[in-house]
């Protein structure tokens, strides 16, 4: 049995921001910490104090964090990035909601001493004395303190506080998990309500020291134990007078907490297996798990549900016959064509899921280029004449405005070519479509049919395609292509609207161009002609796109059933060390990982063959590494057991912060019934003779992160 929680979170918008640059505006970008620990950077939106991000992320993370912190930064390009403001949500609070804190917070500011993090090892105890009892404070090591200096890490000491008297430790060099093993003594009196104070400082040679935090102890509560040992967290300084807020801009947030015990996979067995039988036996069979579970789902969870409930099936090879129950259930409660699939249904949720699961490659490979080429071009594109902005034209000093219908022109036409050049990419991907996605789309374009005959409905089975593969896959992907992983970065407001006008093409393409679809903007009329082509040229290929026979489904189901369920995949920098002893150096190779729920493997390239690199069975750890490790961030070590038995450490290095907790957050998910897990480990390496971390020279000790 295991424990472990999880956060979803949608960063809305911010409003009313300070501004921060010379322009009288902004660059603003998010940063999410738990526990001071950075998991997430949003995209910058540039020059506003307005911005919308619209991201959203799901994390894994242990039970025990206490907050997680939204900080609003400014981008800057030629100096150190300024702070705007943050919220910070504690767990507590979280546990409270059970749907959740949704809404607007105000920022406030950020006092660098209110910055702590990390947790102090001591050893209290009330010794008897002749004259009277003493106090004694061991303050033996502590963890994940905050990196003070540039090197990444800092020089820490403590200071123990205790009635007007002031004892400090030695100073240990660059390390954010020292080792002091030092005792302090101070005589009680009787009756006293002083407090016990131990602080943490980064010794400074030049500037002042930095405050690490502290910890308060109730001397009392000591008295009465006689004895107490444990690690304490670090508190911030609260001394201070709390800066008012609600000057510093407004953030939305969307944050939901959930807490979950994982028993061993044995115990859902039962269950498993009556939702596998339901699903075989289908719309014949006597069971009616499915129904329920979709009337008793309310909407705001439906698409968790209906994901899980995809990722089970995936799973047990039988995804295809889980949509396909769907889609009956559906049709046999839909009268009106015209309705079928527009409701965010069980079905169409879970078909959701499935085109992201299956056919996200699929999707880069037909949409990238085209993607690609809208930022590249950076026109400016505008079809609504109620919202062109005549721009000045011409080359050297020879200028002239242009006129709005040169400007609507030159903007049909550039939609028109991006329009084609996508609808011909779709048109030439029948093979390149996954077969699993072929003989969904299969099983739906006839159920369909069955249920709508007639010349009436002809376009119906072609239109409940497109309502997932244009409406709910293509279009949205083409609207936000960070979202899609796509582009690493959110378009600027000229690219956005190009894209936005493409996806409203691609959905009247997708609706088979119905009269209602012109009437509501009529604007668009320009690219009709490329409208009602692309739906010549969709039908087609949707005609061909189901047109896949038996033996090939047979051929996938057969190797479907040979092939673990993909969790993540995608390139990562793996460590090599060059050389030996105290000279040696790190290099990181690129190579392509796949996670599936039994091995980590690799390959030199997505189509390689792939090699085993680590059984899932045999991995015990998977964490971050200091930033000073190896002179790079985004560093996540696996420790595994090899084929003897020996603990193995492998460093990845993900591209950003986010991937890196994404590789993270899989990688525990699927680990987490592990035998074998450690409560420790080192986050720091093993160099020349001792562990950058903590400084000891035991290789094959654990160290006292976690």
């Amino acid at each position: 049995m295991a424990k472990h929680s999880s956060l979803s979170i949608r960063i809305v918008e911010g409003k009313n921001l300070p501004a921060k640059d010379i322009t009288g505006s902004s660059d603003p970008y998010c940063i999410v910490k738990v526990d001071s620990e950075p998991i997430i950077r949003t995209a910058t939106v540039w020059k506003t104090l307005c911005p919308f991000w619209g991201e959203e992320y799901q994390v894994h993370l242990p039970p025990t964090f206490h907050d997680v912190a939204f900080y609003v930064m400014d981008e800057d390009a030629l100096s150190r990035d300024d702070v705007i403001g943050k919220v910070c949500l504690t767990r507590d609070t979280l546990a409270s909601l059970p749907k959740g804190f949704t809404g607007w917070a105000h920022l406030t500011e950020v006092d660098p001493d209110e910055e702590v993090q990390g947790e102090i090892h001591l050893r209290l105890e009330v010794l008897p004395g002749a004259r009277g009892c003493r106090l004694r404070c061991s303050v033996l090591e502590a963890r994940d303190l905050a990196p003070k200096d540039r090197n990444g890490a800092s020089d820490p000491f403590v200071r123990v506080r205790y009635n007007g008297q002031t004892r400090e430790s030695s100073v240990v060099k660059k390390s954010c998990y020292p080792r002091w093993n030092e005792t302090f003594e101070f005589e009680l009196e009787e009756g006293s309500t002083e407090v016990l104070c131990v602080e943490a400082w980064d010794w400074d040679l030049v500037s002042r020291n930095d405050f690490l935090g502290k910890v308060v102890v109730n001397v009392q509560r000591v008295r009465a134990a006689e004895q107490e040992e444990g690690w304490f967290r670090l508190q911030p300084d609260q001394s201070k007078n709390q800066r008012a807020e609600g000057n510093l801009g407004s953030l939305q947030l969307e944050v939901r907490l959930r807490d979950e015990t994982v028993l061993p996979s044995s115990c859902y067995q039962p269950l498993v297996q009556l939702l596998c039988r339901e699903v075989k036996l289908g719309t014949q069979g006597p069971g009616q798990l499915i129904p329920v579970i979709e009337e008793t789902t309310s909407t705001e969870c439906r698409q968790e549900v209906a994901t899980n409930l995809l990722k089970l099936f995936l799973g047990q090879g039988l995804a295809k016959e889980f949509l396909d129950l769907l889609f009956q259930l559906e049709l046999g409660r839909t009268s009106e064509a015209n309705t079928l699939f527009r409701s965010n249904s069980l079905a169409s949720k879970s078909m959701e899921s499935f085109l992201k699961v299956a056919g996200m490659r699929y999707l880069h490979g037909v949409l990238g280029p085209i993607i690609d080429r809208v930022f590249e071009e950076k026109k400016y594109v505008e079809l609504d004449p109620s919202k062109v902005e005549v721009k000045d034209v011409g080359c050297s000093r020879l200028h002239r405005p242009q006129s709005e219908a040169e400007v609507l022109e030159q903007s049909a036409q550039t939609l028109r070519a991006h329009l084609g050049a996508l609808l011909s990419a779709l048109c030439r991907s029948v093979r390149a479509c996954p077969a699993v996605l072929r003989a969904t789309f299969r099983q739906l374009f006839q159920r369909v049919r069955e249920r709508f005959p007639g010349t009436q409905h002809e376009n119906v089975p072609f239109i409940a395609v497109t309502s997932f593969l244009c409406l709910r896959f293509f279009s949205p992907a083409i609207m936000s292509p960070k979202l899609f992983h796509l582009r690493d970065r959110h378009a600027d407001a000229r690219t956005s609207r190009t894209l936005l006008l493409l996806a409203k093409a691609v959905q009247n393409v997708g609706n088979m161009d119905t009269p209602v679809a012109r009437a509501k903007e009529a604007w668009m009329e320009p690219l009709q002609p490329t409208v009602r082509q692309g739906v010549a040229q969709l039908k087609d290929f949707i005609t061909k796109l189901v047109d896949i026979g038996e033996k090939e489904e047979l051929d996938l189901q057969r190797t479907l059933s040979l092939q673990a369920p993909l969790v993540k995949e995608g390139p990562l920098f793996i460590h090599r060390t060059k050389g030996k002893g105290p000279l040696a150096s790190f290099s990181f190779k690129k190579l392509h990982f796949s996670l599936t729920t039994e091995a980590l493997s690799f390959a030199k390239t997505p189509s390689s063959k792939k090699s085993i690199f680590i059984k899932l069975a045999n991995v015990c750890a998977a964490e971050k590494v200091e930033e000073k490790s190896f002179g790079s961030s985004h560093v996540m070590q696996v420790i595994y057991t090899d084929d003897v038995g020996q603990l193995q450490t492998a460093y990845l290095q993900c591209k950003c912060v986010n991937e890196l907790n994404q590789w993270l957050s899989a990688l525990r998910k699927v680990s987490i019934n592990n035998t074998g897990l450690l409560g420790s480990y080192h986050p720091g390496v093993f160099r020349g003779d001792k562990w950058s971390c903590c400084h000891q020279k035991d290789r094959t000790g654990r160290s006292t992160g976690s």
